[in-house]
């Protein structure tokens, strides 16, 4: 279950922002929510025209220089790349272009094998190749130590790159990053691919036509891709290259479009769900020259038949993640103290790392923790990292630094190699630093932008808010909150696969559609009055267009999610061994007949946790609290008489003859001790 945070608006904000952008107060809201306060923000991050002067990057102009001098000279030139989506697109970039301006240029991007950036195995690949100057992209701020080999070995070098700088910059002929200490560019956020097509527009004079012409369609890709601020420069130009995608003739772009089965007018989601994850599959299943391949080629037939491969790489990276999610659930299944630790951490044998840090984001999410996922291939352990909120990945690993080999990362995300023999000290470790700097977890939270009345629906509003489009990292969808909505019925769709919502809400009937949830699984029946969060769209059906409600989360009205999550709390310190306050342990112990009670809610066929808790919760709130249910539950499947699968927290009756003495559950017992 997710944490929900409302946001209250300041009105004096929202009329400021109606009054000097002429829009409803709804998007006036929403325009609040995502923190601006003035007109004149939201035109600076939303309303850009165009991309800054290339040259107020430092170093942009010592960058032209040397790749010109390269050029005039007749030196060979080696884009250097790297094997991600953005780090494929600036390679593509940069080599299209001095390729079409006759220069002598090759490219190498390394394996994910070999790791991110520079290495002194490529290094002595490119220059027996005959490479004078080597031109790194999305990589290269950190290479110190690779930079210098290069000028050992009579090449010079040029940097851009996109990443945070560390305490030295490398030797270069240029480094080019807006994140350089000194750097005043006025637009940080752009990704590899962004940079390498301000570079091409320097190497053109600063003027952006041919540039933006022939690159702003794999620029937006990588972009997108990247998850780089959807906000200022980036949204100028993924606004560009949203519509070169539509209605491209370049025969990669065509058919990737084909084998993604993409129909209608290009999206953000497009983009971040069907496209991108084929491009990275190449570094990840096969590599990432087959997609440079693919982006190269001018023959539709070609382009399609390497697509395809790359189609079909993807669906090995779905199966891998698929194979390797399964063995983590069956893992916790078979110890639910995995996922009652403040920190997850699961460690596999012989798992694919180039979809471990995908998978940490599917258990994170799904268990609302911070989630640490390693593997051992041939004796070495290593693994990624995702957190939210205040928990810092980059902390963690620090704090544990002394049992690993390497890591890096920031607050939400990192990667790690543990040292032989330290797996379970780097776990500890890890626990431990949770444990210090967060007395409460940070909860997997879920922000509305504003609460939603029935008549400010229409599809006038909604279009106005398109005015926020394209959507992604920091400029998320807007999400509204619906209070009040009395359920009239629930409806079945898909056999089952998704369901809709009848409601009635402010003297208005609408429908509300939820994709992937069974009726179960919403947590609320006919009859029910129930609050929800949901993003707003215009279904177009034959002509007849009307606004859709899409279902994010949706829960009872009156239900009080601060005390559910400080019962989670305290349920699993407990579980733990944490000391808790005297006067806990009382309040924790069921009774026997409201054990009893929740066992005949229970049926032969499965009820999930919540699910179980929500219909005890409307029928008879407050009596039962959350951590008294959960002890209750885990005293019937200590007896053996349910059965819980922790990984979706499906709990099943277990059929049995004759009694079972609830007083010797193991849980029931430690309670008694702790009370007496």
């Amino acid at each position: 279950m997710k944490n929900w945070i409302e946001y209250n608006p300041d009105m004096n904000v929202v009329k400021k922002i109606m009054s000097g952008l002429s829009v409803t107060q709804l998007t006036a809201t929403v325009l609040a929510s995502k923190g601006y306060s003035t007109p004149e923000e939201v035109i600076a991050n939303l309303k850009v025209s165009g991309l800054s002067d290339p040259f107020l990057i430092k170093d942009m102009e010592r960058a032209v220089d040397a790749i010109n001098s390269a050029f005039y000279n007749g030196d060979r030139i080696c884009i250097y790349g790297d094997y991600d989506c953005d780090g494929i697109m600036s390679t593509v970039i940069m080599y299209s272009y001095l390729s079409a301006i006759g220069a002598d240029v090759i490219y190498y991007i390394p394996e994910r094998s070999e790791g991110y950036g520079l290495n002194t195995g490529a290094i002595d690949t490119i220059n027996e190749r005959g490479a004078k100057l080597i031109l790194t992209v999305d990589n290269g701020i950190s290479a110190v130590s690779e930079a210098e080999y290069i000028y050992s070995l009579g090449m010079k070098l040029v940097i851009t790159d996109h990443h945070q700088q560390g305490e030295i910059l490398p030797r270069a002929e240029a480094v080019v990053d807006p994140h350089r200490n000194d750097c005043k560019s006025p637009f940080k956020y752009m990704c590899g691919a962004g940079i390498a097509l301000k570079l091409v527009s320097a190497l053109e004079g600063g003027d952006y036509t041919f540039a933006m012409e022939q690159f702003a369609d794999f620029a937006t890709i990588a972009t997108v891709a990247d998850i780089v601020s959807l906000t200022g420069e980036n949204r100028f130009l993924v606004s560009r290259g949203m519509k070169l995608i539509d209605n491209t003739d370049r025969p990669s772009i065509m058919a990737l479009k084909e084998v993604c089965k993409i129909e209608k007018a290009i999206d953000t989601s497009s983009i971040s769900f069907r496209i991108a994850p084929r491009i990275n599959a190449s570094g990840r299943f096969g590599s990432p020259k087959t997609a440079m391949e693919l982006f190269l080629s001018e023959d539709y037939e070609e382009a399609l038949s390497i697509a395809r491969e790359l189609d079909a790489m993807n669906e090995e990276r779905k199966s891998a993640e698929t194979a390797i999610t399964n063995d983590i659930y069956r893992m916790i299944d078979e110890n639910p103290d995995i996922i009652r630790e403040r920190v997850i951490f699961i460690c596999g044998k012989d798992w694919h790392h180039g979809v471990i840090g995908i998978v940490a984001s599917r258990i994170e999410e799904r268990f609302g923790k911070p989630c640490f996922i390693a593997s051992e291939n041939d004796g070495e352990i290593r693994g990624s990292a995702r957190a939210f909120g205040e928990f810092s990945v980059f902390g963690a690993l620090t704090y544990a630094s002394e049992t690993l080999e390497k890591f890096g990362g920031h607050l939400g995300a990192g990667g790690f190699t543990i040292k032989q023999g330290m797996k379970e000290e780097f776990h500890a470790l890890i626990e431990k630093y949770a444990l210090e700097n967060h007395k409460s977890m940070p909860l997997f939270t879920v922000k509305t932008d504003a609460v939603l009345s029935p008549n400010m629906i229409s599809i006038d509003t909604v279009n106005e808010l398109a005015m926020l489009a394209p959507y992604g990292y920091e400029n998320e969808i807007p999400k509204f909150l619906i209070e009040n909505a009395l359920v009239s019925e629930v409806v079945s769709l898909s056999e089952g696969k998704h369901s809709k919502l009848c409601i009635e809400a402010g003297g208005c009937r609408m429908e509300a559609m939820a994709f992937f949830k069974t009726s179960e699984e919403l947590m609320v029946k006919k009859g029910d009055t129930c609050k929800m969060i949901v993003t707003l769209g215009i279904n177009d059906f034959r002509g007849n267009k009307h606004v859709s409600l899409i279902i994010n989360d949706v829960r009872p009205q009156k239900f009080e999610q601060e005390k559910y999550f400080n019962a989670r709390n305290v349920f699993e310190a407990f579980l733990r061994g944490e000391k808790l306050p005297a006067q806990y342990y009382k309040r924790m112990l069921p009774t026997r007949d409201e054990t009893v009670w929740i066992y005949k809610c229970i049926t032969d066929n499965g009820i999930s946790s919540d699910t179980l808790y929500m219909k005890l919760y409307m029928k008879y709130c407050p009596l039962l609290n959350y951590c008294k249910f959960s002890v209750a539950v885990e005293a019937l499947r200590q007896l053996g008489l349910v059965n819980v699968s922790f990984s979706d927290m499906i709990i099943k009756r277990v059929k049995i003859s004759g009694k079972a003495d609830l007083n010797s559950a193991p849980i029931l017992i430690s309670l008694k001790e702790k009370i007496n």
